[in-house]
């Protein structure tokens, strides 16, 4: 039996050199843009200095990680950026899987195309006129609710010195930009489902809500869980634009909707500590790196076929 004998290397790089070139510019952008700035995770250990540069700069083990957690704000903005997360994605994966499921049963081609395309366009809306949206609508001197209010004579709410409905606040908004978005993701699994079951179905007097409960919904599940486990890599990055869009730099609600995100953004705006939010982004990655590995780990025990890897 003959042995297979590799080409040499010369001979493969003369043979995909069209290749290697067409992928180089990505290559040299991924490695300028996501592996070269790596180096800079160094400044989390060091007690950083302007005029000694990054590799200048003393250094001072874990002391950044400690002040972080010692202040107490660690745990504040690790507890609010997970919990932000959680809401944020079950609230906007339950709802655009309602709304496919919803357009899927519609029959009607011209309303079904008018209706997917108005709930999709909020997702081209910026945070900034979402936030613009906001402030309008819950200005304590101006604003919708209190002008509706003082209509009504009733008294106006200071909306933005209550700390405890902001968290509903942002998650609707969030549900409401991207439901729709993501409903395109459904949308396209449900219609990869071969449409024979449901024929047999209806053939044998089964209801829409039967036909959503075992066809569609064990069809696209595989696209649910894939879904699921993408946000949920992303579970400690809070959505910095909407946050500070939406929110701003209130103080009276730091504490009820700051994340790790913002928190470093405005680190960096009042103290320049670099070291102190390079330790936080850093916690910040190794968390989500170790979380999306302990749910593809448990989602591969289960069943390997929804596992990402």
């Amino acid at each position: 039996m003959e042995h297979y004998i590799k080409p040499p290397v010369n001979y493969r790089r003369r043979k995909y050199a069209a290749l290697l070139s067409m992928a180089a510019p990505a290559i040299l952008i991924t490695l300028a843009f996501a592996y070269f700035p790596m180096s800079g995770l160094i400044l989390a250990f060091k007690n950083y200095r302007f005029d000694r540069g990054v590799f200048g700069s003393a250094w001072n083990g874990l002391e950044n990680f400690r002040y972080l957690f010692q202040s107490g704000t660690g745990w504040l903005i690790t507890r609010n950026t997970v919990l932000y997360n959680l809401l944020n994605l079950l609230t906007s994966q339950a709802l655009a899987i309602l709304i496919a499921l919803f357009i899927n049963e519609l029959h009607n081609m011209f309303f079904r195309k008018v209706t997917q395309s108005v709930i999709f366009l909020p997702y081209f809306i910026s945070w900034v006129i979402v936030g613009t949206f906001v402030y309008n609508i819950f200005n304590y001197e101006s604003g919708a609710l209190n002008t509706l209010l003082k209509s009504l004579n009733m008294d106006p709410v200071n909306v933005y010195a209550k700390p405890g409905v902001w968290p509903w606040i942002i998650c609707f908004f969030n549900a409401w930009k991207w439901a729709g978005y993501n409903s395109v993701i459904y949308i396209a699994a449900i219609t990869g489902i071969d449409p024979e079951p449901y024929e047999a179905a209806e053939i044998d007097g089964a209801t829409i809500v039967q036909r959503i409960r075992y066809i569609t919904m064990p069809g696209i599940l595989p696209t649910i869980i894939t879904m699921l486990l993408l946000q949920v890599g992303r579970i400690l990055r809070g959505d910095f634009e909407m946050f500070y869009q939406i929110v701003g730099n209130n103080g009276q609600l730091f504490n009820a909707t700051d994340v790790i995100d913002t928190y470093v953004f405005r680190s960096l705006l009042q103290n320049s500590n670099l070291g102190m939010t390079a330790a936080a982004s850093l916690y910040q990655s190794v968390l989500c790196f170790a979380i999306i590995m302990i749910v593809n780990a448990v989602v591969k025990h289960i069943d390997a076929d929804y596992a990402l890897f």
